[in-house]
């Protein structure tokens, strides 16, 4: 949008509340070697819903042949993210879905109960029952699964390929579901749906030193944004997350 002082962004949200925690997660993200839009104003709607009023910015798709300065650029963010305990100062939203942050002292209790049991009970009722039943079975071993994650430190929370872009020469970050965990949770994200840039994942995590069993505790995370995506946008997801189920159990009983 054109304004007198320049193009702005504005960004509808359907609440006041969600349009504050993504205003605070920038917030979070700025600073650093990569790029965060500054919110200029956050603006009630009389119908309930609200906006966001954010820099404009250039975004492009991040060069391929940037992607070990990319890998460098979050190693940094993360090594100087530090935090003491996994969760966050509030509340906030992994797109429009409710993410509970509170503050925990122990990785695994944190997902099961902060990230993979509340996404279980929106799902309950259409998942279908031999699903649910794994996704609980599933919940019951998160510690084990989880063990050798790695300290807490700040992430983006939502960092799959579409909220990594480019602009000047430069990586920028966007749409946080900030909180704090272990940084290897972002670069699970990133690998979801197809990282962004060959081999990005792969050169941040030596860089970070992401000890043994990451392919295990990716799963795990991975199923946290599977089962949003059902509950988002239907049963399109009920496969993925119960073959997620099914391959982590088979750790469990190896």
């Amino acid at each position: 949008m054109d304004t007198r002082h320049g193009p702005v962004f504005l960004k509808p949200l359907a609440s006041l509340d969600q349009a504050q925690a993504e205003q605070d997660g920038l917030a979070a993200l700025a600073g650093g070697a990569f790029r965060v839009p500054r919110v200029l104003a956050v603006a009630a709607l009389d119908d309930g819903g609200a906006c966001l009023v954010l820099e404009w910015l250039a975004l492009q798709a991040p060069p391929a042949a940037e992607s070990g300065r990319v890998a460098d650029a979050l190693a940094d963010w993360y090594q100087r993210a530090h935090a003491t305990a996994f969760g966050w100062h509030r509340d906030n939203y992994i797109g429009p879905t409710p993410q509970p942050n509170r503050v925990m002292e122990d990785w695994g209790d944190f997902f099961a109960h902060q990230r993979l049991q509340p996404q279980l009970d929106l799902a309950e009722g259409r998942l279908g029952r031999a699903t649910c039943e794994r996704v609980e079975a599933v919940i019951g071993h998160v510690r084990p699964l989880l063990a050798g994650a790695g300290p807490p430190v700040r992430l983006h929370g939502d960092l799959w390929r579409g909220n990594l872009a480019w602009v000047e020469d430069q990586p920028a970050l966007f749409d946080p579901a900030v909180y704090h965990g272990p940084a290897e949770v972002d670069l699970a994200m990133l690998e979801l749906f197809g990282e962004p840039l060959p081999g990005l994942v792969g050169q941040a995590l030596a860089r970070l030193e992401v000890a043994p069993g990451y392919p295990v505790r990716r799963q795990v995370y991975h199923l946290y944004h599977l089962l949003n995506h059902f509950n988002l946008f239907g049963a399109g997801y009920a496969r993925a997350v119960d073959e997620t189920c099914g391959r982590l159990l088979a750790e469990v009983r190896a």
